[in-house]
């Protein structure tokens, strides 16, 4: 089958196969070709976690991506599990747990409202990609932190993922911060505001929880420091963005046949009919 020598470079470290196996004479690729498979797949792979996400509960309905409280609150969800287990606070561990899931559920909302503005910032970095970076992400060599091809010789099954992040992750920052900041300080329903719903979480614990219900349990005192929701929110929902791509595209490397797209399986697929 013609085309057993593709998957073993997609899933080897290309050190082993010669260049010749992508432009072989017989049945061979041209760069073009290549590109444009590689450009449809992350096309395909950026819609689909995009769409995933910008609906109701993607964040908040997946366990691997739900995004919690800041740091600073750290402290807040350590000391509700003593509240919990102790008689004599489950009414002020009802409120505060209450309270803790309507900033929660807020920060969700906001990385969910965001993500549908991740795909034109997605789908400019794959246009531009050059041939170059087409046939290094198909190759499985990775972008370092300063944007060079990394010197390691290990295959790498994210690097296009890497490539999008490197690429989108300022743009995506500077999309997502006021559309995140805007929800955040939006109805969603409950009568109050994410914003507002921390500040009072905030006020009402270190307040009321520290000063009365944490001596009973014999709990830290410390007191949370309301910090802006608006960077943690757009670190996390872009972080969880990326999960998504990159598990796409595991998929694709894995089972490029999965995708329909005729020329997705001449570049992915090429493995699949020699011999």
């Amino acid at each position: 089958m013609k085309h057993l020598r593709f998957l073993i470079i997609l899933l080897i470290p290309f050190f082993l196969v010669s260049c010749d196996d992508l432009f072989g004479p017989e049945g061979g690729l041209n760069e073009d070709e290549i590109v444009a498979g590689l450009k449809r797949a992350l096309e395909i792979g950026t819609d689909t976690s995009c769409t995933a996400l910008n609906k109701e509960d993607g964040f908040y309905g997946n366990q691997v991506l739900k995004i919690f409280l800041p740091p600073e609150g750290d402290i807040v969800l350590e000391n509700l599990e003593l509240l919990k287990n102790n008689p004599l606070t489950t009414v002020v561990y009802n409120e505060l747990d209450l309270q803790v899931e309507n900033v929660i559920l807020g920060i969700n909302r906001s990385a969910e409202d965001a993500s549908k503005d991740a795909k034109p910032i997605f789908i400019d970095a794959i246009t531009t990609m050059t041939v170059n970076d087409g046939l290094s992400i198909l190759q499985g060599i990775s972008l370092d932190s300063t944007g060079q091809k990394s010197a390691s010789s290990e295959f790498d099954s994210l690097a296009a993922t890497h490539y999008l992040e490197y690429k989108t992750r300022d743009g995506l920052t500077t999309v997502f911060s006021p559309v995140i900041d805007a929800v955040l300080d939006k109805d969603l329903g409950l009568g109050f505001s994410t914003n507002a719903a921390w500040s009072s979480l905030t006020t009402y614990y270190n307040n009321d929880i520290v000063q009365l219900a944490l001596p009973i349990v014999g709990a830290s005192t410390g007191e949370v420091e309301e910090v802006s929701l608006g960077t943690h929110a757009v670190t996390k929902a872009l972080n969880g963005l990326f999960n998504l791509v990159g598990n796409q595209e595991r998929l694709i490397r894995k089972d490029p046949f999965k995708w329909a797209e005729d020329i997705i399986q001449d570049i992915f697929g090429y493995v699949y009919e020699e011999g």
